[in-house]
């Protein structure tokens, strides 16, 4: 019988297969269920370990989760958006054998890939395919980091198939597994390519205009040329850059709230800052990788919160527009996380009530002023398709200067990001740092840059829906579902909800069908 063996603690240099022939003599085989990297000690950076092991004889065998085919007699399940979340829907639906369709504005990945590097070489910005819309979703240009807090039964689920279409079996068992952003967007094509064999039909540079209602029940879309796909279940996982979208939903009465979210800049170090801050002594050892830091702080007089948020070790950070209008940043890493540079979001909390009282759209409005105020100051220094950057030290000092080498593919200029927020949210943001300073020595840096605006990190409004169907608990036959619909933060977040509402579905079908034989 194989057993299981956790928390085993390894030295750098020592070998797991020689430590496991200690612990269990004899074994034939292991399997790794998890493997971190646990820096806290000064001078000991170790790895730590939860590992199956096995007796002669024994299979190593990962547990495949294959779902049961289900009757169903409708039209085809309409999904809106090709983001994480409606992948993940339509996949979870179409290995059920339930028909969908897979509606997105946005591109196929290659197409998109070229449509996205004319925005970052020349700035020519198109708002149905960018950074934001298109296959993939905002993950396929931020990483294909897969961390996620939320607890969730559907997680291996969501990594065994990502594996399946090529990511690296490693994500199964890291602590922070990422995919990388050069191995995604061969990745998401290849599950593209599964749904098609399945059955699903999915429409590339599809834009929906209008939700179909009969009364309170939805009956189809309309498309931007006036075709109508009829559907009597829609899941809207729009992202949360769909404006337009939520608009619409407002006019038509759907109910919503606003959400408390958060909002700030993204800093930028040398790796190896990052590395010798961590790591120590040990910061050129090969087998730790490139570092990564997750730094939180609460002011509990202000009730206000400031954290760091997707970092990317050995990263790029990303100019991520969805509209020409305003700068957006963002970051991702490759595979081998191999750039020199290492960034996250450092964002302080918004919280909605106190910030916006009744005012629905008041997150919004404040996201596009701010994105807007930034791409100011990026055509007032003489920019285009730049982000607006500040040193860390100018930054806390107030006062403008040059600024440093960045990993930006669209380049930055010089700007008083000082000057872009509240007093308040400055105080909050300045005041987050000295602490970060405090839990990581060198943190504030001569080195260190920040870049406008990190705006995106989520969505400032709710689609409401029932805990148990997740329809909207206003309109019948609507499934609010990922990020934008205040319900998900992260890929792998997104994926689950994803999955989450598909099984809804399936589990009204079924209940149907059950009744259909009595």
């Amino acid at each position: 019988m194989s057993r299981t063996l956790r928390n085993i603690k390894l030295s750098v240099d020592q070998s797991l297969s020689e430590h496991l022939a200690w612990l269990a003599p004899g074994y034939a085989d292991f399997r790794i269920l998890r493997q971190s990297v646990d820096a806290r000690q000064r001078h000991s950076p170790h790895f730590v370990y939860s590992v199956e092991v096995f007796e002669t004889g024994e299979k190593v065998e990962r547990p495949a989760i294959a779902l049961e085919r289900v009757e169903f007699r409708d039209r085809p399940v309409v999904i809106v958006g090709a983001g994480p979340a409606g992948l993940f829907a339509a996949l979870r639906l179409s290995e059920r054998r339930i028909p969908c369709i897979l509606l997105e504005q946005g591109s196929a990945t290659a197409k998109r890939i070229q449509a996205i590097g004319r925005f970052w070489r020349y700035g020519e910005l198109n708002p149905r395919n960018n950074v934001g819309f298109g296959e993939g979703g905002a993950g396929l240009f931020s990483d294909g980091k897969l961390i996620t807090r939320i607890k969730s039964e559907h997680i291996p689920y969501v990594m065994q198939r990502l594996v399946q279409y090529g990511a690296n079996p490693e994500i199964e068992y890291l602590a922070n597994p990422h995919v990388g952003s050069d191995r995604i967007r061969r990745v998401i094509p290849k599950m593209r390519a599964h749904l098609l064999e399945l059955g699903c039909q999915i429409r590339f540079d599809t834009k929906v205009n209008e939700i179909c209602l009969q009364g309170k029940n939805v009956t189809g879309v309309r498309l931007e040329g006036g075709e109508v796909v009829e559907c009597e279940r829609l899941i809207l996982a729009c992202g949360h850059s769909a404006e337009d979208m939520f608009t619409h939903l407002h006019d038509l009465g759907v109910d919503m709230e606003g959400k408390s979210f958060a909002i700030g800049l993204r800093i930028e170090h040398p790796q190896s800052t990052i590395n010798r801050i961590q790591f120590r002594e040990h910061h050129e050892n090969a087998k730790l990788g490139a570092a990564n830091y997750r730094l939180t702080f609460h002011d509990k007089k202000k009730d206000v919160g400031v954290y760091s948020f997707c970092m990317c070790p050995g990263g790029y950070v990303l100019s991520c527009s969805t509209d020409g209008a305003g700068v957006v940043s963002n970051g991702m890493s490759n595979y081998n996380r191999n750039s020199g540079f290492a960034n996250a979001a450092l964002v302080v909390s918004v919280d909605f009530k106190q910030s916006f009282g009744e005012d629905l759209f008041g997150g919004l409005k404040y996201r596009r002023e701010i994105e807007h105020a930034g791409m100011e100051m990026v055509r007032s220094a003489g920019g285009v398709k730049q982000l607006p950057a500040q040193r860390l030290l100018d930054f806390l000092a107030g006062q403008s200067g040059p600024v440093l080498p960045t990993s930006s593919p669209s380049g930055v200029v010089p700007a008083r990001l000082d000057q872009i927020f509240s007093p308040e949210l400055n105080l909050a943001l300045k005041t987050g740092l000295e602490q970060f300073e405090q839990q990581m020595r060198g943190f504030i840096s001569e080195t260190a840059l920040l870049h406008g605006v990190e705006s995106r990190t989520s969505c400032p409004i709710r689609i409401m829906r029932d805990e148990r169907t997740f329809q909207s608990v206003s309109h019948l036959g609507l499934y609010p579902t990922g990020e934008g619909a205040g319900y998900a933060g992260g890929i792998t977040s997104a994926a689950c909800d994803g999955i989450r509402v598909a099984e809804a579905i399936v589990g009204e079908v079924e209940t149907r069908e059950a009744k259909y034989m009595f």
